[in-house]
């Protein structure tokens, strides 16, 4: 434990942690969280840690002082069989053994920026000036490697998603090859960048097929990944409901899917076990005509404020079904409200197999407020998963 000690204070205080994991929670442990992730903030100026505590399918946030946050990380590793430590030097891996002794092992020399609130130029994964063979042949990029300013805001959004990507990264912790489903890939800017960063950044093997049902997109984007050699990955002319899958799959991405297609890629993915889900939902048009709630009128009869009602409401459902479902879920705001308003993102990470009973309660209650009745999703799952709703 010295050696641990030692490598947290130097980690802590000079200020080299870029981000923590702290997973395999010991059986003989009584704590209800199952994971923290840890990372610096600053708040009104402080320097800070934050432990991100993942109990169930909640997340609970804690804001502690570098001296604290010290000794928090060594009664935590009491808990936990294992650490990982993403720093400025290289990725380090705390293991504890049956004997409850701590080994401490520098896995690859990766280095990690620390997130700093005084840094005025965003640190992102791919670089402006760096020669990115997909960026390049898509014309983000010139052969210099120097990003079109008339395609910055798309090299932005490549890196966002990026970084949502990397923060489920640990999920896959110990998977060798991945296989990964992105419905309605149109053009692909995200879908190379994905194999990219798995196969070029992280040195993974995947399997990633993209989804599309116009045909010249396909040939388009079929041609791009031949002339990359980007062997792994595949595009299919074809529609979401068509598609078939047998096994587990690891990642479903589904990004702008119209309307019900983001149901049915959602429901998909859970009959596929799949471990995260990232989805950007499209043209929510189902439940426009459905909602009624005399209490709101006010709102209701205004068609703008009621069509964005209805995006959110139509989320909102989505998410208490994953809920349902064993997973975690998380809102997040995915690309600037100026580059699209379709900018809120679903991701939903897999955390236990068992259906959740009492949410069927809840999703029931959530639809009587809002008088939805013979909704689109509900009658597909029972399709799809052959499990009654009531």
């Amino acid at each position: 434990m010295e050696k641990v000690v030692e490598m947290l204070k130097e980690l802590l205080e000079e200020d080299k942690l870029s981000k923590a994991i702290l997973s395999d929670k010991e059986k003989r442990s009584d704590i209800e969280y199952s994971k923290v992730n840890i990372k610096p903030v600053t708040i009104k100026g402080i320097r800070k840690y934050q432990f991100e505590y993942f109990i169930d399918n909640k997340v609970v946030h804690e804001n502690v002082s570098v001296e604290e946050s010290i000794k928090k990380f060594i009664d935590l590793l009491r808990d936990f069989r294992q650490g990982l430590f993403k720093t400025v030097n290289g990725e380090i891996q705390v293991i504890k053994t049956s004997e409850n002794k701590y080994k401490v092992k520098k896995i690859n020399d990766t280095t990690f920026e620390v997130n700093k609130e005084h840094n005025r130029e965003k640190n992102y994964i791919l670089k402006d000036g760096e020669k990115i063979d997909f960026l390049i042949l898509l014309g983000v990029m010139d052969s210099n490697g120097k990003v079109y300013k008339k395609k910055y805001d798309k090299f932005k959004q490549i890196n966002k998603f990026l970084e949502i990507v990397e923060d489920i990264y640990d999920n896959f912790e110990g998977k060798k090859k991945l296989k990964i489903i992105d419905f309605g890939c149109g053009k692909s800017y995200l879908t190379f960048a994905l194999y990219y960063y798995l196969i070029q950044i992280k040195n993974l093997e995947a399997d990633i097929v993209g989804l599309d049902l116009k045909e010249d997109v396909i040939n388009y984007c079929n041609q791009v990944k031949d002339t990359l050699n980007y062997d792994g990955l595949k595009f299919i002319c074809s529609d979401i409901k068509d598609y078939q899958f047998k096994g587990d799959l690891d990642l479903v991405v589904t990004l702008h899917a119209c309307d019900i297609a983001t149901d049915i890629a959602l429901v998909n993915a859970v009959k596929w076990n799949t471990k995260v889900i990232l989805s950007v939902p499209c043209c929510q048009h189902e439940l426009f005509d459905k909602i009624d709630n005399p209490d709101l009128t006010p709102m209701l009869k205004h068609g703008i404020i009621k069509e964005r009602l209805n995006s959110l409401l139509t989320d909102s459902l989505r998410g208490l079904y994953l809920e349902k479902y064993g997973y975690q879920v998380n809102m997040l705001e995915f690309i600037d409200m100026e580059h699209t308003p379709k900018n809120i993102m679903i991701r939903a990470i897999n955390r236990k197999k068992v259906v959740d009973k009492n949410k069927t309660e809840e999703i029931n209650e959530f639809k009587k407020i809002w008088n939805l009745d013979k909704i689109f999703i509900d009658e597909y799952i029972k399709k799809t998963l052959n499990m009654e709703e009531s």
